[in-house]
């Protein structure tokens, strides 16, 4: 049986051969001015373009609503038949590539257009929607007065439906909160979102715009219970709909699907070449290292994740820090988690300069933050004694280690989704599997990029299967539900 100091020594071990591969170095000699000219951007916000920063954050919103939409009704329609292995296993390869690896595939077909980055959005919410719903599904009560004669469909609509609607509702609510932060990075790539209003102001300097932006994000999805009314879904997605129509696209031509299904032919069976050259290129230069730094990047933000966790979830909590103090804790925690972490990098890059470092700091900060949060909730409904202690000494001597099953099974959890969103990182030029995946579709090689992808997917599985069983070897306590999934 695997014990958790186990699981601890192995991690430790990785992290510390992480630290030894990875560049960490900061390259910027006048971070500090960096830093300075933001300070000063935080204080005079600049909001002089009124106009143009609401239309950002309507198409933000536009393009939530509509890939959202996308995905939760086709995740509906895949619920009923995910135990079917050819349905799980196509649910799971859309899961596994992220949203801005879709959008780059999706550029050559689609174009810089709307419909590329609802598809972005709801092509791998589908995958993760269906996997989802499907739990709701198996695990609704099947006790109702209902004949066995009546068909499996009407008991599906009838019975078992209505009775995880609730669930449904509630998970669809957080996964809005997810396409919010997908569709603001979305922006990174030059759909018009405030992702991309926030990456044109840094560039040109201009932070008072870029703190702007921010704001603007944050004031979007921090009260995101509050303004998302359940009646008034139609009418958004009316809205949102509407307002994509109204973003201008360069036409794409006729033979561009045509021209997609050929370049992703490996050009060895296009042109008769030899296959040794296009696959040392792709696999030896290419998806190796760029593996290699996926895997070192992931584990150092873990570590960094799984220590902020441990240390900042007593920050929401009264017994530890006092009411007061848990509200400023509460309210730190919230803004580290709403903030996208491939955004919360590519402003700590301007910082500190390019290497492993930015995008480390912001997987850890983001990730940790999320799991400080639930690790919090959950303390805050732990049953405590009359005498029981305060302080430093409640954290350590009773909510540690009561949470630390709760604790683990976070990690872990978050670990598939920390290796998916390192290769991303690579779109800012640090060497993950997304920096090769870049410079192939900048130079129309749809061949090497969907070989690429196939080596991503199969690292996410890879960790997700290996993730999945330690948290079944460590179970000690009943099952633990997180975002939907039995971990």
């Amino acid at each position: 049986m695997i014990r958790r100091r186990h699981v601890l020594a192995g991690f430790a071990a990785a992290t510390v051969l992480a630290l030894l591969l990875a560049d960490l170095g900061s390259v910027r000699t006048d971070p500090w001015l960096t830093l300075a000219a933001i300070g000063r951007g935080l204080l005079s916000p600049d909001f002089s373009d009124p106009a143009g920063l609401a239309w950002a954050t309507v198409l933000t919103v536009a393009f939530a609503f509509c890939g959202v939409a996308l995905g939760a009704v086709s995740g509906l329609l895949l619920a009923p038949f995910y135990r079917l292995r050819p349905v799980r296993g196509l649910c799971i390869s859309l899961r596994a590539v992220h949203e801005l690896f879709w959008a780059l595939l999706l550029f050559s077909v689609t174009g810089l257009s709307p419909l590329t980055g609802v598809l972005a959005i709801g092509i791998p919410y589908a995958g993760i929607f269906a996997k989802v719903f499907s739990e709701y599904l198996d695990d609704a009560p099947g006790k109702a007065p209902v004949p066995q004669v009546v068909p499996v469909l009407t008991r599906l609509l009838w019975v078992r439906l209505p009775q995880v609607l609730p669930q449904m509702r509630t998970y669809t609510l957080y996964r809005m909160e997810c396409g919010l932060r997908s569709s603001a990075v979305l922006g990174f790539i030059g759909l018009p979102t405030l992702g991309f209003r926030l990456e044109t102001a840094f560039k040109q300097a201009q932070y008072g715009e870029s703190v702007a932006v921010l704001a603007l994000f944050l004031a979007l999805i921090l009260p995101l219970r509050i303004w998302m009314v359940w009646r008034l879904v139609p009418l958004f997605l009316i809205a949102s709909i509407a307002a994509l129509m109204t973003v201008d696209a360069p036409p794409m031509g006729s033979g561009a699907l045509v021209r997609f299904l050929t370049g992703i032919v490996p050009a060895p069976l296009r042109t008769g070449a030899d296959w040794a050259p296009w696959l040392e290129t792709v696999f030896v230069a290419q998806a190796w290292p760029g593996a290699i730094a996926t895997l070192v990047l992931s584990q150092i933000a873990l570590a960094g994740a799984a220590l902020l966790a441990a240390a900042a979830f007593p920050a929401i909590v009264p017994g530890v820090v006092g009411r007061a103090g848990s509200y400023a804790g509460h309210a730190v925690l919230v803004v580290l988690r709403s903030i996208p972490d491939y955004m919360l990098a590519f402003v700590l890059l301007q910082i500190l300069g390019p290497s492993m470092l930015p995008a480390a700091l912001a997987l850890g900060l983001h990730n940790g933050a999320i799991i400080a949060h639930l690790l919090g909730r959950e303390a805050q409904g732990l049953p405590q004694r009359a005498d029981a202690p305060r302080g430093l000494v409640l954290w350590a001597w009773d909510l540690l280690p009561r949470l630390s099953a709760s604790f683990w099974a976070l990690c872990l959890y978050r670990w598939e989704i920390i290796l998916r969103d390192s290769a991303i990182m690579g779109l800012l030029g640090i060497g993950t599997l997304g920096f090769y995946i870049q410079t192939n579709v900048q130079t129309l090689r749809m061949d090497r990029v969907l070989a690429l992808l196939a080596v991503s997917v199969l690292l996410t599985l890879l960790i997700d299967t290996l993730s999945r069983r330690l948290r079944r070897a460590m179970r000690d306590g009943p099952a633990l539900r997180i975002e939907g999934r039995r971990v």
